[in-house]
Order: structure tokens, then C-alpha cells, then sequence
């Protein structure tokens, strides 16, 4: 039996693997800014699930969320940070407070309930964070910028945290979806104020967009993927959900190698 902290459980991924930890006889802390959400899970599943509302901008309330649902279970195994939205906008279209309330919730979220989480992990000798990223959080394509900003700064905590904590037992994953048929361009998602100038943009990144999400994954069938996961003796620091992302990455990152080393001359006549 595991004891899970997942974030972000109305809906969506956080739903699913919350109903998959509970099906097989784990416990879980699910948090939701609405907990009313929740109701049917704690009517099925009793004293298997305790529901916390939470906002995880608020950093008080994390530490405090994660400390009701460790005093609760008497230990925390699995923390997953799902809670997050998209942003769509141009950068010269984002407001100051759209890029700070995207941050605030994809990263700084998902950072109060990490830091909150480790001291319990690293007093137990061990445990799994599952950091809720997205095939935006290695590469990027327009209208979507503040979003790709935020995953790629947990990203980069993230693999900076698995090199701190691995002599504790403690493993980090970062989840790398591609398209998945959840509302996260639909209700949960916010959008800034168009320009006129980035029309043609627009329509041409949602064009892309829609070509490469023709065949959607589903949430339901992640849930067995995110079981191995928290399952597995050696968990990976990356993995991808969904058979589109490995193309983008490859393609992506061989255009990154071609471009460093066409222009490594510069490079060195930079050092000196």
C-alpha cells in the first residue's frame, strides 16, 4: 500500500490517478481548489481518501495541506504536482499579472508542495515526486510561451532537485505528456487579450497545433502508465505520456545539435 499526495484532483490526469491509486487499495491526499469535486470519491472510497482544498499559490496553505495529509496517514510515499493550467498569448500580447499568475500556480505551486513534502520523504529514507510537465517543458511553439516558460523552469528545478536527493532514496519523475483529451486548452485554460498583428500566427499555430493533436491520448489509460511508474525499482528522471512527443523531441534536438555545431567556431573564438 502506497499514501499519494496528487494536486489538482477535480479533474483530468489528477482525477484518473487518483481513482487508480484508490481501486487498487492506496491512499490518497487529493487536493482541489473545490473539494465539493471530491464528494463521490470520499462517499466510495471512506477513510481511503482524505479531500484537502487547496490553492497551491498559496504557500502556507501547501506546507499546511501536506502536513494535515502526513499526520493523517502517518506517511506520504508519492507526491505528484498536477495542478496547472495553460496560457495562451503571444509574449508581446501576455499582461505582467498573466505571466505571474502563470508561474505562480505552474511553478511556484508545484515548488511549496515539494519543499513541504521533502523533509518527510528524506526522515522516511525515501519516496517518489511526479512533476507534472508536458512536451512543452523541452520544447516550444508560439501563442503558448508563458506556459512553455513555466514547465521549462520545473523542469529545471526538478532535475536539479533529483541530483540533490538521490542519497536519500528519493526519486524524482518528470512527466512529459503530448496531446491528451483533457480540458486543458478548454475550460482550465486562460487566454490574454489578442493583437490584430499576430492573426497570421495565430492561425498558423493553430493549424500545427491541430494536426499533430489529431489522435488524442486518454487520461483513463495514463493511469496504468503512472502505476508502473511509482511501481518501478529504478524510476526514469523523464519519460514521455503519448506517442507524439518523442518525434517533436528528436526532431527538436537534432536541429539544436546542428545548430551548435555549425556555429562552434564561434564558440571558441568566444573563450579566448
Amino acid at each position: 500500500m502506497k499514501t499519494w499526495f496528487i494536486t489538482g484532483t477535480s479533474r483530468g490526469f489528477g482525477r484518473e490517478w487518483t481513482l487508480a491509486a484508490l481501486e487498487r487499495g492506496d491512499r490518497v491526499a487529493a487536493t482541489a481548489r473545490d473539494v465539493s469535486s471530491l464528494l463521490d470519491l470520499v462517499e466510495k472510497y471512506g477513510d481511503a481518501i482524505l479531500a484537502l482544498q487547496l490553492d497551491v499559490t498559496d504557500r502556507a496553505a501547501a506546507f499546511d495541506a501536506v502536513a494535515r495529509a502526513h499526520q493523517h496517514f502517518g506517511r506520504l510515499d508519492v507526491v505528484v504536482n498536477n495542478a496547472g493550467y495553460g496560457q495562451f498569448g503571444m509574449i508581446e500580447e501576455i499582461s505582467e499579472q498573466e505571466f505571474r499568475d502563470q508561474m505562480e500556480t505552474n511553478v511556484f505551486g508545484a515548488l511549496w508542495v515539494t519543499q513541504a513534502a521533502l523533509p518527510y520523504l528524506r526522515e522516511q529514507g525515501g519516496g517518489h515526486i511526479l512533476q507534472v510537465s508536458s512536451i512543452g517543458g523541452i520544447s516550444a511553439f508560439p501563442n503558448i510561451g508563458t506556459y512553455h516558460a513555466s514547465k521549462w523552469a520545473l523542469e529545471g528545478f526538478s532535475q536539479a532537485l533529483a541530483a540533490e536527493v538521490a542519497d536519500f532514496g528519493i526519486h524524482v519523475t518528470l512527466i512529459e505528456p503530448g496531446g491528451f483529451s483533457t480540458d486543458w486548452s478548454g475550460p482550465s485554460s486562460k487566454r490574454a487579450t489578442s493583437n490584430p498583428a499576430y492573426d497570421g500566427v495565430r492561425r498558423k499555430s493553430a493549424a500545427f497545433r491541430a494536426a499533430r493533436t489529431q489522435t488524442q491520448g486518454d487520461p483513463i489509460a495514463s493511469s496504468a502508465a503512472v502505476l508502473k511508474l511509482v511501481d518501478a525499482q529504478n524510476p526514469p528522471l523523464r519519460v514521455f505520456f503519448g506517442d507524439g512527443p518523442m518525434a517533436l523531441a528528436t526532431a527538436d534536438y537534432e536541429k539544436r545539435l546542428a545548430t551548435w555545431r555549425e556555429w562552434e567556431w564561434l564558440s571558441l573564438e568566444a573563450q579566448g
